[in-house]
């Protein structure tokens, strides 16, 4: 199923490891703060023990870890301070498991959004890393640590998770690749939980082949029905197309032309369930359920948490909502995966990732403006977890610009997505 050669191999792991751990100790600009805390010193263990697993894809892939999972012998802190002292995890989260078990080499847990609440990536505690292609820029979120330890070629993959887009919007925002899998796919047993009606498992790299090798390695096989897509894209004039910046526009256009030129149907038209989608509370899932998750910390420890992450905006606004508003956006939500199903079928959901650049640090200063263009940048790729599809971003590089372009499928489309993206990934690239 993968058609590409792959970038790391058994015979060059231990050269790739050494250079790797040089770097991630050398106090390297551009790796500060991707890093929450490293496995390094266990690495050569796991180099040693990879033999075993020549035949696997992902034999000698070096892979970070989003600070929501599990791994064995680690504290898992969700990107904050309250979780810092609580006791090591006994067991691998089982994706993690799976990749230890296929030869990868576990690298650290990278940083994130607290609680991997937001798409911007911003952390007050342990600091945020810069964006790979735009200095002075911000990473996007939540998975910010991990797309950039791919972009800077640390990492060959970076396991995260995606709630409304924490996977796709750095992975657009660092010119690389990241896939959010149909949720029941990949178990999120061992993940700490933002939204469980929304949350799903993935992974980024700089290719669809390494992004592929990943998800068959995670998934669970029996969930994956691998239903073909129809390799004709649809593009909502009444959804997400009205606020692209100027270098986001002219990019996508130019990927549209590509597709185009290269004989895939493209259609711009009207979505009826997108505009469904507007009188969905969206905001119900990840505000309630933090708060169920983490009830005792908001309410005992809320000193301790980024205060745009436990203030009235996202987990205070908890409290605005009556059991009864909540179950009606859950009973909304089912209405609107099966209208969208029977709306879409098999087609492919074409859009920007995000409609704008990576904004600045000293943009994101100003709280007004964080929360605007937070709303702004998980609109797009947010469909696809309410929706319960799966998704990728590819990156797109047109006058100096680069841009994330989303394909999105409806769930269990899975395989035949990534078949498809591949072939989208080379004309792309060009």
């Amino acid at each position: 199923m993968i058609t590409k050669q792959l970038p790391w191999s058994l015979a060059s792991a231990s050269e790739r490891l050494t250079a790797t751990k040089n770097r991630i100790r050398s106090d390297e600009a551009a790796l500060k703060y991707v890093f929450t805390q490293t496995f390094l010193d266990e690495a050569d263990g796991q180099l040693a023990g990879i033999n075993q697993c020549s035949d696997s894809p992902l034999c000698g892939a070096l892979v970070s870890v989003k600070d929501l999972f599990d791994v064995k012998g680690f504290v898992t802190k969700a990107g904050t301070t309250f979780m810092a002292d609580d006791p090591p995890a006994h067991a691998d989260a089982p994706p993690i498991q799976s990749l230890r078990d296929a030869g990868a080499i576990l690298l650290g847990h990278t940083n994130m959004t607290e609680l991997a609440y937001s798409g911007l990536g911003l952390n007050p505690h342990y600091g945020t890393p810069e964006n790979a292609l735009s200095p002075g820029c911000i990473p996007g979120g939540s998975t910010a640590g991990g797309a950039v330890s791919v972009a800077q070629a640390v990492a060959d993959i970076a396991m995260g998770t995606d709630t409304g887009g924490s996977l796709r919007i750095p992975a657009a925002f660092n010119g690389i690749v990241g896939f959010k899998p149909s949720q029941n796919t990949v178990s999120r047993k061992g993940c700490k939980a933002l939204s469980r009606s929304l949350d799903s498992v993935g992974p980024m790299a700089k290719t669809v082949a390494a992004c592929e090798a990943a998800y068959t390695t995670i998934a669970n096989t029996p969930t994956i029905t691998g239903l073909n897509v129809d390799e004709e894209f649809i593009i909502p004039n009444n959804y997400c197309m009205h606020d692209l910046e100027p270098p986001v526009q002219a990019a996508f256009e130019h990927a549209e032309s590509l597709l185009l030129s290269a004989g895939y149907k493209v259609t711009r038209q009207h979505i009826d369930s997108l505009d469904a989608l507007k009188q969905l509370a969206i905001w119900h899932f990840a505000s309630i359920e933090a708060r169920g998750e983490y009830e005792e910390a908001y309410q005992n420890k809320r000193h301790m948490m980024d205060p745009r992450i436990a203030g009235p905006t996202r987990m205070g606004r908890a409290d605005e909502v009556s059991a009864a508003a909540y179950r009606q956006s859950i009973n909304l939500r089912q209405k609107l995966i099966h209208q969208y199903r029977t709306e879409m079928d098999s087609k492919i959901l074409l859009l920007p990732t995000v409609p704008i650049m990576p904004p600045t640090f000293a943009s994101m200063e100003d709280d007004d403006e964080y929360s605007r263009v937070n709303l702004q940048v998980l609109r797009n790729p947010s469909i696809a977890n309410v929706m319960d599809c799966c998704s990728i971003s590819l990156p797109h590089t047109h006058a100096d610009a680069t841009i994330g372009i989303m394909l999105t499928a409806s769930a269990n489309h899975d395989l035949s997505l990534l078949k498809l993206a591949e072939k989208c990934e080379q004309l792309f690239s060009q």
